[in-house]
C-alpha cells in the first residue's frame, strides 16, 4: 500500500535511475532521472501550477525524474491498496502532453530496456527518431522482473489500453 509519507525508490527503480540516459543529441531518451522523488510539497506545487488548479495537491503522484524540457515521469497512485511498483508511470510534459506509458514498474523497466524514456513513449514517434536497446537496463529488468521480455511497443500499448481516458481525465482537472 502506498502512503503520502512513502517516499523511498524501489529497488529496481533505484538501480534503472543510477543509469546515465545518454541523449545523444536528439537521437537518444530524454530523460533526467531524480536521486529522490520529489517531495510532497514540490509535487503540490508542480501540479497546482501544471493544471493552473490551487485546490489540487499531488498525493496521487511520486515524480522521479524529467526531460530536458521539464516534463515530468511519475507514478500515479490510481490503485488503491497496491504497491507502488504495481502503480502506473505517466508522463506530464511543459507543454500539456499526457501518457500512461507503463502499467507498473516492471513494464517500464522493459520500456527503458527496449530505448525509450517516459517523453519518447507519450509522444507520437517521430519518424527519424530510432530507440535504441541499453543492455544495462536490459539486465536490470532481467534482474527486477519476473515478466518475459516486452517490447515497447508492448509496453505503451497495454499501458493505453487499459487507461484511455487518462488525458481527458487530467484535463478535465485543468482550468
Amino acid at each position: 500500500m502506498t502512503s503520502n509519507e512513502d517516499r523511498q525508490f524501489p529497488d529496481a527503480l533505484n538501480a534503472a535511475m543510477a543509469v546515465r540516459f545518454d541523449y545523444a543529441g536528439g537521437d537518444g531518451v530524454d530523460f533526467e532521472p531524480f536521486a529522490a522523488f520529489l517531495s510532497a510539497d514540490e509535487t503540490t506545487d508542480w501540479f497546482r501550477a501544471w493544471t493552473r488548479n490551487g485546490e489540487l495537491n499531488g498525493d496521487d503522484f511520486r515524480v522521479f525524474g524529467q526531460d530536458g524540457s521539464g516534463g515530468y515521469a511519475a507514478f500515479w497512485l490510481v490503485r488503491p491498496g497496491r504497491e507502488l511498483a504495481e502503480q502506473l508511470v505517466v508522463f506530464l510534459g511543459s507543454e500539456g502532453e499526457t501518457g500512461v506509458v507503463a502499467c507498473n514498474l516492471g513494464a517500464f523497466l522493459w520500456l527503458l530496456a527496449d530505448g525509450f524514456g517516459p517523453r519518447e513513449a507519450a509522444a507520437s514517434h517521430e519518424p527519424d527518431w530510432t530507440p535504441h536497446p541499453n543492455r544495462e537496463l536490459t539486465a536490470i529488468a532481467e534482474q527486477f522482473t519476473l515478466d518475459r521480455p516486452e517490447t515497447a511497443v508492448s509496453v505503451i500499448g497495454q499501458a493505453t489500453r487499459e487507461f484511455p481516458d487518462f488525458d481527458d481525465f487530467i484535463m478535465e482537472l485543468c482550468r
